[in-house]
């Protein structure tokens, strides 16, 4: 009777443990395990499980280095609890030695062990290790495929994922929601719409319950949003039951990637009024579009709303607001709000240093710089490429010098090619090649241009798959309306007053300041006069046309104009001219950097 007493006991502590847990109240679980007089290993296991699912990998971790001390041996449920573990904390080292220990207790060959030594593999980026261990698996079921495909979708290997996804069904394994979702992210990562729309025929073969799942749904939203089928995306949202918020905020950045901003905000307007709390992902992405598009008004909006509900106050919504101030030139805006944050992490003194950089304000990235180390911030190696690049854009020579011998000197970091690139600029943008090709000699790994063969392979690629690469554009904002224009536009009601408004300011620029075309930005296998033509077509000068033809000019201090790729020398020497003749400042945003162009000169030097 004394020996069922207590194995009574040992059952009903072992449960409380488990309730304590999933209740959230770790303490109480704790405490029930401390005091009792007998424990097995599921007594461990449960305590374990219940740091996990508490946030406290550490802590589970360190629990099970404390069964090995025990007369308790592990069971398959504790050591894949502690991969798991492993896994969340994403120490590879700690990892391997659990699968040790799982290989010499013979407890590999179970499932649940397998797949989380798959898992953690996958999420350590050691892929090759994976596939190993699945390969070496006696047995497989439905979730060892699916930590596959997913794996293998999470790394963009696409192809690989999608060939798994297939044997699988060949082996009669029927696929789950996970299983779906997995393989329509493959099928995004490498824009295969094709297999991604006989999935979706397969799901509707099966019924309308997929719509139900939600999982399957925001899958489906996000395979043909990234797949620019915006049209087939809104069909998918606007049938699933239970929208969930990630379909929503899905489809919202799939209306901004499309450039068609008001489908973008009527969709968040109408989440805003629906039952879902917006939260501060849908937050940060959102004004991220805002970032990109340089929409002041609505990201101003979008900053007071974010200041009123529990989540603007995350650091990452505050950090996009932050590049949202600094992305449409409002660089005091930015620096108040930084000055005010409760909390500032890496990215937050990163963003300033970005911004500062780009608009040209090398003193002010380089004084942050320092400042972050003072308030105890490490720079990552994001941190010191943008602090590099600013003292590019600034020459400061010695301060960068400084900053790169200290990044190359510390042992926990390790300069990429693109921190010698920022180097090699900064000396040659100061006349100093021979120590800049000096350095490019002495670099630890072999330069990444010059590679036409791999490039030519690439392009091909890219035009088998149907992909396009990313078109230029510009855009003004005029009377709170955005006006996009692609090179090469003609699409615009007022294109024709657009043309002739910019042969007019050539002809006057020309006269005032004797302004002649560069023609070696135009397309090389076209007649003179056909170049000089389709330099008008550049998508800023219609930008600015359109601006000229509105009377924006009149009665304005600063014209801004958008571009999302990089200003060509011949629209950055019209600009210049355009801001001297008619005494207004132009600032142009492009994928380097600011210009600031006055009085006939561009705050970049004329080298960007």
């Amino acid at each position: 009777m004394e020996k069922l007493g207590l194995g009574f006991d040992l059952i009903l502590n072992n449960n409380l443990i488990d309730m304590y847990a999933k209740c959230g109240n770790v303490k109480l679980a704790c405490s029930v395990f401390d005091k009792m007089p007998q424990r097995n290993v599921v007594s461990w296991t449960a305590l374990m499980c219940g740091y996990l699912q508490n946030g406290d990998a550490n802590a589970s971790l360190v629990l099970f280095s404390k069964v090995g001390t025990s007369n308790v041996k592990p069971n398959e449920f504790t050591l894949s609890t502690a991969l798991k573990a492993s896994t969340v904390l994403g120490v590879l080292q700690n990892g391997m030695q659990i699968h040790g220990v799982c290989t010499k207790s013979n407890f590999d060959s179970a499932p649940v062990v397998g797949n989380s030594i798959i898992d953690m593999y996958f999420k350590c980026g050691r892929v090759g290790e994976a596939a190993r261990m699945f390969d070496t698996m006696p047995v497989r079921n439905l979730v060892s495929w699916n930590a596959m495909i997913a794996g293998y979708a999470h790394e963009r290997n696409g192809e690989e994922a999608l060939n798994l996804f297939r044997e699988m069904q060949e082996k009669g394994e029927v696929p789950d929601e996970y299983t779906y979702s997995s393989a329509l992210k493959a099928c995004s990562c490498i824009g295969v719409v094709s297999e991604g729309s006989q999935i979706h025929a397969a799901l509707i073969r099966q019924g309308s319950s997929y719509l139900a799942q939600s999982t399957v749904a925001g899958a489906l939203v996000d395979f043909y949003v990234k797949c620019r089928r915006i049209a087939e995306a809104r069909r998918v949202f606007d049938r699933i039951e239970h929208k969930n918020v990630v379909s929503w905020s899905t489809l919202i950045l799939g209306y901004a990637q499309e450039d068609n901003l008001p489908e973008s905000m009527n969709l968040f307007h109408q989440l805003r009024e629906s039952r879902h709390k917006v939260d501060g992902f849908v937050l940060s992405s959102l004004i991220g579009v805002f970032a990109d598009f340089a929409l002041v008004l609505q990201g101003k909006q979008m900053h007071a709303f974010a200041t009123k509900v529990p989540y603007g106050l995350e650091a990452s919504v505050a950090n996009s607001v932050l590049d949202m101030y600094m992305k449409c030139g409002l660089t005091d805006e930015a620096d108040a709000l930084f000055r005010e944050m409760p909390e500032r992490n890496v990215v937050s003194w990163t963003v300033m240093i970005t911004g500062y950089g780009k608009h040209g304000i090398g003193y002010k990235a380089v004084k942050l710089f320092d400042e972050m180390q003072v308030h105890g911030i490490e720079p990552d190696s994001v941190t010191y490429l943008a602090v590099l690049s600013a003292c590019s854009h600034a020459g400061l020579i010695k301060e960068g010098q400084q900053y790169f011998s200290s990044f190359c000197s510390n042992p926990h970091s390790k300069p990429k090619v693109e921190h010698y690139a920022c180097m090699v600029d900064l000396l040659g943008r100061s006349g100093r090649l021979k120590e800049a090709n000096e350095l490019i000699e002495k670099m630890p790994f072999k330069p990444n241009t010059g590679h036409w063969n791999e490039s030519e392979k690439i392009r091909e690629k890219v035009k088998r798959k149907g992909l396009k690469k990313e078109a230029g554009r510009s855009w003004v904002e005029i009377n709170k309306e955005i006006h996009i224009f692609y090179n090469g536009d003609s699409t615009h009601p007022l294109i024709e007053k657009i043309h002739q408004a910019l042969r007019e300011m050539e002809k006057r620029m020309n006269e005032e300041i004797g302004y002649v075309h560069n023609v070696n930005f135009a397309l090389h296998d076209v007649e003179e006069e056909s170049k000089v033509e389709s330099l008008r077509y550049h998508s800023e000068k219609l930008a600015i046309g359109l601006v000229l033809v509105s009377g924006g000019v009149k009665g304005e201090r600063m014209v801004r104009i958008f571009k999302n790729l990089r200003v060509c020398g011949d629209c950055h020497t019209f600009i210049k001219g355009l801001s001297k003749v008619l005494k207004i400042v132009f600032v142009v945003r492009d994928a380097n950097r600011f210009h600031r162009f006055e009085n006939g000169l561009c705050s970049c030097g004329d080298y960007w």
